[in-house]
């Protein structure tokens, strides 16, 4: 009797067991994790120049190479193929500046060209006679009417011969004073004597050596300028300046 009750027993305790874990539900199993995309690989770049030093002029061969770009430029010239050559004239020292994009990213390379300038041409100066660099340095003096007073400009224009004459103190001068035709030869005679006579002072006041002057007066004998009018009046009214041989 007590065996019977025992094997019951056990019998209900193992389906009661059963009952408990047949109610539990299964836990599903988490979902595999999605395997992430490798990254885009980083663009690459490189930019040579030939020749590096040129002569204004000559021509320069540009080449270059990337990988991993969707655009490529260079500065100055543009887009460029992702690979490639071109030939460029710089007139000037240049640095040539390659970028290279791409969906990893960016890089860059750079070429420097070194313009050497060409070299100066010398010009064989045309040598001017001491009578023409004589003349282009000290410049003639102009009077009013019936008046041997130095006028402004004539003020401006002596101090720049006596600077000429200063810097050159072996050349001897001749003032020769002039007259427009007005007036009777002897008159005018006086008047370009006192128009030459006031220009030497003005030199010697300036620095110039009065030995290295000698004044002389033409009046209206020597014109210039031979018409009634007067502008030619004026062209005649002057001191005009000579190496004294």
């Amino acid at each position: 009797m007590k065996l019977r009750y025992s094997i019951l027993t056990s019998f209900l305790l193992f389906v009661a067991l059963t009952a408990v874990s047949g109610c539990k539900k299964h836990q599903p199993l988490p979902p595999a994790e999605a395997t992430a995309p490798a990254p885009a690989a980083a663009p690459t770049a490189q930019l040579t120049a030939t020749p590096t030093v040129i002569s204004a002029g000559d021509q320069v061969q540009l080449t270059w190479q990337t990988t991993n770009a969707t655009s490529v430029s260079i500065d100055g010239i543009g887009d460029v193929p992702s690979v490639g050559v071109k030939t460029v004239l710089p007139t000037e020292s240049t640095t040539y500046h390659l970028v290279a994009r791409g969906e990893g990213g960016s890089a860059d390379a750079s070429a420097h060209v070194t313009v050497n300038a060409p070299p100066a041409v010398s010009v064989p100066s045309t040598s001017m006679t001491e009578e023409e660099e004589f003349s282009a340095h000290v410049q003639p003096i102009f009077f009013d009417y019936d008046n041997y007073d130095i006028r402004p400009d004539a003020q401006a224009t002596l101090a720049k011969n006596a600077d000429y004459l200063v810097a050159h103190p072996n050349i001897k001068i001749v003032i020769g004073g002039y007259c427009d035709e007005r007036g009777s030869d002897e008159y005018n005679l006086v008047l370009g004597q006192n128009r030459a006579q006031a220009a030497k002072t003005a030199l010697i006041t300036a620095g110039v050596a009065a030995d290295r002057i000698r004044v002389i007066s033409y009046g209206k004998e020597k014109p210039f300028c031979t018409e009634s009018t007067e502008e030619c009046w004026q062209l005649n009214r002057r001191d005009g300046f000579t190496i004294d041989r």
